[in-house]
């Protein structure tokens, strides 16, 4: 493929020939035979976007399951018309997905019965490892005797069934917002996926380990860090409470770091913690568009001098924190472009701002999608030699960095190929 009248981010305007990298970058290249001929017509060509934490089959799944989060249905009255309405599956569930207690409360199998009382029901938090389940989806999952059906992920003897789903609408999906490449961070998962998506796929499979701080033993992920690193994989470590990442520095510690090993999420980071990370040189994959979907819970249920831990991004760069940016789909909305606006913005759905200190620009922003999977912080860019996944992006580059809007992605483009 040549692409003609393209317009850099720096504002040069080149001609781009793409094989599976791109092969040439000019002034103007004259079209070879057989070329396929594509004119930007002076829009913004861009590099291609790497969503660094994903879960594909659980998006998928969410596809067509019940939302039931805060800003979806309100409240009890909204949860009831929610499951109500909604329609078994072909495997028999209603699956609900996003609940918080902010809706209704905690749920347990009785609240769930009085609701839904004959079909198998299952609501999971937006946290992604509870399910509360009703009766009959316990005698469905062989789980009667359970007392209240709220099954955890760390729960023995039970993992939430996974059911056949098709990942073209998703990746269809993604692709239209210019993400050429994602990294799964689902434990367990392997790369058979790889044919199913156009993206390039990435697992970080199997040195994803997701913590829970009931369970948390210091001496038992120390040596699991440290068998999985003799096994030659780096780990990724998921830690979303300040519990949860005062025990994972500690373990990289005693048992080292190694290239490629990271900490996800990071949804809290301790004053005292920001200089260990720089220390430790771990990648930290973070997610701030959580400030713009969940921001107002956080406000009403985080101390006020605890805020400015949240979700921390500009801190962690002035620190030398290596960082990159996710979506954390779907369990935060799927558009990379609303997670690089959060980021700017630091803006809750009620409009307040949460952790302003915490702000960055447009340009960094951007920049932190533009990583690949194996060096997530160092941004890819249309030179000779880079992968030949681009995007074209209406307007002028000043356009896109402006509004960070994904709906300016006019064509997607991945090892060399429109899709």
């Amino acid at each position: 493929m040549l692409i003609q009248r393209a317009t850099l981010l720096d504002g040069s305007r080149v001609d781009i020939r793409l094989r599976d990298r791109i092969a040439d970058v000019a002034a103007t290249l004259a079209p070879e035979r057989g070329e396929t001929v594509l004119d930007a017509a002076g829009q913004t060509v861009i590099p291609g976007l790497h969503d660094h934490h994903v879960h594909l089959l659980a998006a998928a799944a969410a596809l067509d399951s019940v939302r039931v989060g805060p800003g979806d249905v309100g409240d009890r009255d909204g949860l009831v018309r929610a499951l109500a309405d909604a329609i078994p599956g072909d495997d028999g569930w209603i699956r609900a997905v996003g609940y918080h207690e902010a809706v209704a409360g905690p749920l347990d199998r009785a609240a769930l019965d009085a609701l839904c009382p004959a079909v198998p029901v299952r609501v999971q938090h937006r946290s992604g490892v509870v399910w509360t389940v009703n009766s009959a989806g316990l005698a469905r999952l062989g789980r009667s005797d359970h007392p209240d059906g709220t099954l955890h992920s760390a729960d023995p003897g039970w993992t939430a069934e996974r059911r056949d789903v098709p990942l073209d609408r998703l990746s269809r999906r993604l692709a239209r917002y210019g993400v050429t490449g994602v990294t799964d961070a689902t434990p367990g998962l392997d790369a058979h996926l790889e044919g199913e998506v156009l993206q390039r796929l990435h697992v970080l499979a199997p040195g994803k380990r997701i913590l829970h701080d009931d369970g948390l033993d210091l001496d038992e992920l120390t040596d699991w860090i440290t068998d999985t690193h003799a096994g030659g994989v780096p780990v990724a470590v998921h830690c979303v409470t300040a519990a949860q990442l005062v025990v994972t520095i500690a373990a990289l510690r005693v048992a080292g770091v190694r290239p490629g090993d990271r900490i996800e999420h990071a949804a809290v980071v301790p004053d005292d913690c920001v200089g260990d990370l720089v220390g430790l040189g771990v990648t930290v994959v973070t997610q701030p568009n959580f400030v713009a979907e969940r921001g107002d819970q956080y406000l009403a249920d985080v101390p006020a001098d605890a805020q400015h831990e949240l979700w921390r991004v500009a801190s962690l760069l002035r620190a030398g924190v290596p960082l990159a940016f996710s979506t954390d789909t779907p369990f935060g909305d799927g558009d990379p472009w609303a997670v690089m606006r959060a980021a700017v913005q630091r803006r809750t759905p009620s409009g307040a701002i949460l952790g302003p200190r915490e702000k960055i620009d447009s340009a960094t922003a951007f920049a932190l999608f533009h990583g690949s999977a194996d060096a997530p912080t160092a941004p890819r860019t249309v030179a000779l030699g880079q992968p030949a996944d681009l995007c074209v992006v209406e307007g002028t580059p000043r356009d896109v960095l402006a509004d960070l809007d994904g709906d300016r992605v006019r064509t997607t483009i991945i090892a060399g190929r429109t899709v």
